[in-house]
């Protein structure tokens, strides 16, 4: 039952609904037709395909990465962490 999205005719899942006045079916053309009932195989249908999920999951990894990189960078600037790492590798060139 693949219905072409772009044909305006109504299928008989998808029936008519009059909207409330004429200017919010000049706002919302596509209100005349009412989404069909959300059931397990519509949702397997909509929902069962998770193509590229994968690229979107190493997307959002990255941008976690680079912003914790840039926190970094904001820390590593600091006056307080130049110092203890300054003192920190002072030290560890006097221990002889």
């Amino acid at each position: 039952m693949n219905q072409n999205l772009s044909d305006p005719t109504p299928s008989p899942a998808r029936k008519a609904v009059t909207p409330a006045s004429p200017a919010e079916a000049a706002v919302h053309p596509g209100a005349a037709l009412a989404l069909p009932p959300l059931n397990r195989r519509r949702a397997a249908q909509l929902f069962g395909d998770d193509t590229g999920a994968a690229t979107a999951e190493y997307a959002i990894a990255t941008m976690a990465a680079v912003a914790f990189a840039g926190l970094l960078v904001v820390i590593m600037r600091s006056d307080e962490v130049r110092g203890i790492l300054t003192d920190l590798v002072r030290r560890a060139l006097t221990v002889a």
